[in-house]
């Protein structure tokens, strides 16, 4: 039995894999380069063109670019509505932001649990945490894959509420055959590097309702608008502007914009990528039984932004940390995705109490992300996978 590099033994490798790293080929410089010395590094055509490719590629009738996927939460909420006393539900395994945008706007997020197997928002909790202030809920396609969107979108539909799709993890995933983007009422993207398509920085508001995508436009550039057509006074000339409501600078650069348009060009080729190592891990992981493998819905053909590797503590002689700190002993550098949203400090002080999920702190105290990127090697697949497979010979029961 090999020894674990962290008791004394070898590591599985010399140098350290991180668990994500963005892809840039000569293409995405040439893009970049070429808009470096055009008349518009912002507020120029790359914008509008983005919007339409993510339209083309999902099937939204509407996307509104903006600065980050933060940012694109925001103006959802802001174009959903949501004021003082709204509340809206949403998972608490996600980056703080599909909760805090909802404080944005003097909302109150409301966490429903996520399903044991599957790691996504139980769509009978959510129903289970409806009430009169009810005003949306944000599904977060959580690692990449979709969401129970029939589901949810049927539940919502019968309430009257809106249902919003955080997917930052997701582009690339289809839905029933259906590239999401297009199902929800809006549907968030992220491009932050650890993704699957980076821009640097970068978010979209994908929609195809019309009235949401005036609102999503306004709210992204300072409530400023520029068409006469929404004008509240008389033009006093070709200059002429007004700001009709309070938004923000939101806007993205045409830096940005080439760089994710000339990433979509890899998309199929990034996302065959990413299954292929998932499929890898699968075959390894589920022969074992003290571990956990996330289960997919079939309606889901996912494209993959996180492997979430799950221990059973139960069988092991090591829990999570002692486990990660193993992994990256032997030069495997996992992180945690994530903290449930409720157990951060500033949402103690907002008086949220641990216990509201039990699904969700369980599989808080038992995950990591092994390293999933379209640049891993097939050897530094094999890396992790006999590192994983070593540490679990060498602590299991």
């Amino acid at each position: 039995m090999d020894k674990p590099a962290i008791a004394g033994g070898t590591p599985v490798r010399e140098t350290k894999l991180y668990y994500g790293h963005q892809y840039i080929d000569e293409a995405d410089v040439k893009a970049v380069a070429e808009v470096l010395v055009s008349e518009a590094l912002t507020c120029g055509p790359k914008v509008p063109e983005l919007e339409r490719r993510l339209c083309a590629l999902t099937g939204a009738k509407h996307a509104v670019m903006c600065s980050n996927g933060t940012a694109a939460l925001h103006i959802a909420m802001m174009a959903a509505g949501i004021g003082e006393g709204d509340e809206v539900i949403t998972s608490p395994i996600t980056f703080a932001a599909s909760a805090n945008c909802v404080l944005y706007c003097g909302g109150k997020p409301v966490f429903a649990d996520i399903k044991p197997d599957t790691y996504n928002i139980d769509p009978e909790s959510v129903r289970a945490k409806i009430t009169d202030r009810t005003r949306a809920v944000v599904a977060v396609d959580y690692s990449g894959q979709a969401a129970a969107l029939d589901e949810l979108l049927a539940l919502c539909r019968e309430k009257g509420i809106l249902l919003i799709e955080d997917g930052a993890h997701s582009i690339g995933t289809k839905y029933k055959g259906k590239p999401v983007g297009s199902i929800a009422d809006m549907t968030v993207f992220s491009f932050h590097p650890v993704k699957t398509v980076t821009g640097g920085e970068g978010g979209a508001v994908l929609t195809n309702n019309d009235a949401l995508y005036e609102k999503l436009m306004l709210y992204r550039s300072h409530g400023i608008v520029k068409d006469a057509a929404f004008f509240e006074h008389e033009s006093h000339g070709p200059w002429y502007h007004e700001q009709i409501d309070l938004g923000y600078n939101y806007r993205i650069t045409d830096i940005q914009c080439a760089l994710i348009l000339s990433q979509l060009d890899k998309l199929e080729m990034f996302s065959a990528r990413r299954r292929e190592i998932v499929n890898k891990y699968n075959d390894a992981f589920s022969k074992i039984p003290e571990l956990f493998v996330q289960q997919e819905i079939a309606e889901s053909d996912t494209t993959r932004h996180l492997y979430i590797l799950r221990i059973n503590p139960e069988m092991l002689r090591i829990d999570r940390k002692g486990f990660f700190e193993a992994m990256a002993a032997e030069n495997i550098c996992c992180n945690v995705h994530y903290i449930p949203v409720y157990w951060h400090p500033y949402y103690e002080k907002l008086g949220y109490k641990k216990g509201l999920c039990p699904n969700a702190e369980k599989l808080y105290e038992e995950m990591m992300s092994l390293p999933l990127y379209y640049s891993m090697t097939d050897e530094d697949v094999d890396d992790v996978i006999r590192a994983v497979v070593k540490l679990v010979d060498y602590y299991k029961k």
